[in-house]
């Protein structure tokens, strides 16, 4: 958790409200007004209202629409000409490709190798040549911008920079329409350009009005540069661990980017990798809602109680684009986050019985069995024994405990895959 400097200080290093205002009439050629929703679920957990702005709704899926069609709308006729390029592992690569196509420019994307195939096919049926380059987004965005060196391409960053911040300040401004009475704005942060223009927005308005927000920004801890920073003072580089968040998974702040964060954000707090995937499930679930595991960030938030309970909280859903594969995974990882899936390795005497046994104890206390494995060939088994891999369904931490209680109470040690 980082503690940021006194938010109230003005003017901000960032796009000023008119130069947000003016960038909204642009945005709003393209971008939808995505609903508002609120959840009485997490309204229950945070003791306070709680609202959901619902970019995962926006065209291509997430709010980078705002921030790459303001930029590109912003190119004179001779750059528009020589065409742009950009680099992404997804959401970025989409705005920029959809904007392009809005406005009649040739774009190329860089993508990673391992890109998703849904956002490596999105982007392309948006009219883009996409190449692929690198095994890592920092190595795809060194590509680009050596493509951009030869061919005299505009390169389009997907953050660091003002006509970006504008537009994604767009989001901050409608927030504020739509809930003028919020007093705590909750922010996934990548590289910073979603948190540094909502809240050049919001703070610059809350101040012409005589009042405060509160902003918190939330990056995955396994890729939070962010803190780091913020405590040295000045954009630190960091070496990433692999999250299933990639939407926020950046190794540098951008400068412009952290000047504003610096000056005007409140906290910025971390998130594990069960953190998200519980807050994945509880959308799917609670709100019928399918967020990608960075644009879910702001409600693990809330659910990791990183959030005071101070008035209306907005959480900001930013991005819904995630593969069916990676969500097939984040269900099972927060199904076990949140103790509602259990696996078991249990030693059994080789004898007849012993299965059916362990199937009667399971069924006593009303768990679900999903997937059993029962072996004699495991590394380490001695010849009287088997190994049975069990998984099942449980309720939630009582029912876990129970469950694990009743076969320890017969006699066997069960291991459990987590401990």
């Amino acid at each position: 958790m980082a503690t940021v400097t006194d938010p109230t200080r003005t003017p901000f290093a960032g796009p000023s409200l008119d130069e947000i205002e003016a960038a909204r009439a642009i945005v709003g050629r393209v971008a939808r007004q995505t609903p508002l929703e609120s959840s009485r679920f997490l309204a229950e957990v945070l003791g306070a209202p709680v609202l959901l702005k619902c970019e995962n709704l926006q065209r291509t899926g997430s709010y980078k629409i705002r921030g790459a069609y303001h930029r590109l709308s912003k190119l004179t006729a001779e750059e528009r000409e020589r065409g742009v390029v950009a680099a992404s592992a997804g959401n970025h690569a989409q705005g920029v490709a959809f904007a392009a196509r809005e406005l009649g420019i040739h774009a190329t994307i860089f993508m990673p190798v391992g890109v998703a195939i849904p956002k490596f096919q999105a982007t392309r049926a948006y009219g883009a040549d996409v190449v692929l380059s690198g095994s890592i987004v920092d190595e795809t965005l060194r590509a680009a911008a050596e493509f951009a060196e030869q061919t005299g391409a505009v390169l389009i960053p997907p953050f660091d920079h003002p006509d970006v911040v504008a537009g994604q300040g767009t989001l901050g401004l409608e927030l504020l329409d739509e809930a003028p009475d919020v007093a705590t704005i909750v922010v996934p942060i990548g590289g910073g350009g979603l948190i540094s223009g909502v809240a050049s927005a919001v703070k610059q308005r809350a101040h012409r009005e005589g009042r405060s927000i509160r902003v918190i920004g939330v990056q995955a801890a396994n890729a939070a540069a962010y803190p780091a920073s913020l405590a040295a003072g000045e954009p630190t580089d960091i070496a990433p661990v692999p999250t299933i968040a990639d939407g926020i998974a950046v190794s540098r702040p951008g400068a412009l980017n952290f000047a504003i964060i610096r000056d005007a954000v409140d906290e910025v707090v971390t998130v594990t990798e069960d953190d998200i995937a519980r807050a994945m499930l509880v959308l799917m679930e609670r709100a019928k809602l399918v967020v990608e595991p960075a644009g879910a960030a702001a409600v693990a938030a809330i659910l990791a109680g990183h959030v005071p309970a101070d008035g209306t909280t907005i959480a900001i859903l930013s991005g819904g684009n995630i593969d069916p594969l990676l969500m097939q995974r984040v269900i099972g990882n927060g199904l076990a986050a949140s103790d509602r899936y259990l696996k078991l390795t249990i030693m059994l005497p080789d004898r007849p019985g012993q299965l059916a046994r362990i199937a009667e104890l399971l069924a006593g206390v009303n768990a679900n069995v999903v997937e059993v494995l029962h072996t004699r060939h495991g590394r380490g088994l001695q010849l009287s024994q088997v190994e049975l891999d069990v998984s099942v369904e449980t309720r939630g931490t009582e029912h876990r405990q129970q469950v694990i209680a009743a076969l320890r109470t017969a006699g066997y040690d069960p291991v459990v895959d987590d401990e």
